[in-house]
């Protein structure tokens, strides 16, 4: 396996470490960087990594995941090029940042991986978007798909629509915790008790996406089968649909898009 240092291990990070170790890597496979003491200490305690600076953990390793935020990844990028073995992968977890963008401040011919997770990632059910830069090759895309499957599903996308499925998948789930919300109070107006409420909106969002998942079929057959003609559903669907819920979930990933390309720019 190859040595994989992580910097910046916050809770995507340190996901991906907890993810990796319970797939077979082992703690000596692995070397993080943060910048709180009381921080390294912890994950030395929680996981038995080495925890050291930035740059020192990337000259030890063949893969670098610089899980930064997307400001801080330039400077972090200046910091560790000069020390990068030659054939080393570098990775980025930011939104946004092309692979131009990150080689800039690389030396010339670095291997550069661009990655947008999600936050469920962190219970192993997340979906993780890969896109290889100008020198990154099949096998280290490779490398890159076996590190992110340590934390869910990964889907591979030409760089021009990491954008564009970041605004699905990256800011996805934001957009289910809402209609979660929005369907736990409407069941409180409706006069059910909040506790009452939550457990039904939640466990129905858990079932409806595991049918989907799991048999494959669909979406709208799946609606069509709980939609009878003139029925509850129908209605609730109807007064969805004059609201311009399609219309909204358009504007919103769209808007998202365009945020993370202004982001990257």
């Amino acid at each position: 396996m190859s040595t994989v240092a992580v910097v910046g291990a916050g809770a995507m990070g340190e996901a991906i470490v907890a993810g990796m170790l319970a797939r077979g890597w082992q703690p000596a496979d692995l070397v993080l960087a943060v910048r709180r003491p009381e921080h390294a200490e912890a994950l030395r305690e929680s996981y038995g990594v080495e925890v050291t600076d930035a740059v020192t953990a990337a000259a030890k390793a063949d893969v670098v995941l610089v899980g930064v935020k997307p400001y801080d990844v330039h400077g972090v990028l200046m910091q560790i090029g000069p020390r990068l073995r030659p054939d080393a992968l570098v990775v980025s977890l930011a939104v946004g940042l092309t692979t131009a963008h990150l080689e800039s401040a690389l030396p010339e011919g670095t291997s550069v991986a661009r990655v947008m997770p999600n936050t469920p990632s962190q219970i192993g059910a997340g979906v993780s978007v890969i896109s290889a830069g100008a020198s990154c090759d099949d096998a280290q895309l490779g490398v890159v798909d076996d590190i992110m499957s340590a934390v869910g599903t990964v889907v591979r996308v030409p760089e021009q629509l990491q954008d564009a499925a970041g605004a699905v998948s990256g800011s996805g789930p934001a957009y289910v915790f809402l209609a979660i919300e929005a369907l736990i109070e409407a069941g409180v107006h409706l006069g059910l008790p909040r506790t009452t409420s939550t457990q039904l909106a939640m466990q129905t969002f858990v079932g409806a996406s595991r049918l989907a998942a799991e048999t494959g079929e669909h979406p709208a057959v799946l609606r069509e089968r709980v939609t009878s003609p003139g029925g509850t559903t129908a209605a609730a669907l109807g007064e969805l649909e004059a609201r311009g819920i399609r219309a909204a979930f358009l504007a919103a990933t769209r808007a998202a898009r365009d945020r993370s390309t202004e982001i990257g720019g």
